[in-house]
């Protein structure tokens, strides 16, 4: 699985978010939507216009913006 996650360098949630992925040892590609026009794009369409992070992108295709810790456990089926 490649997890992407949509992001900016100054976000709280996108911080909190990355501290449990590395907790949880799950691997994941960060895409920093500030220093690419390209991916803030894709980060904005999969949120339906809106620009808010982090935008987690999944291999099965579904998408979760600004998830909470239990959010992604349940989705990642964690303990």
């Amino acid at each position: 699985m490649t997890l992407r996650m949509y992001g900016t360098g100054w976000c709280g949630d996108c911080h909190r978010a990355k501290a449990w992925l590395d907790g949880e040892n799950i691997p994941y590609v960060f895409l920093d939507i500030e220093s690419d026009n390209a991916l803030r794009d894709r980060a904005v369409a999969l949120n339906d216009g809106f620009q808010r992070v982090p935008v987690l992108e999944f291999d099965d295709g579904s998408v979760m913006v600004e998830p909470s810790n239990a959010q992604l456990e349940q989705k990642l089926k964690i303990k």
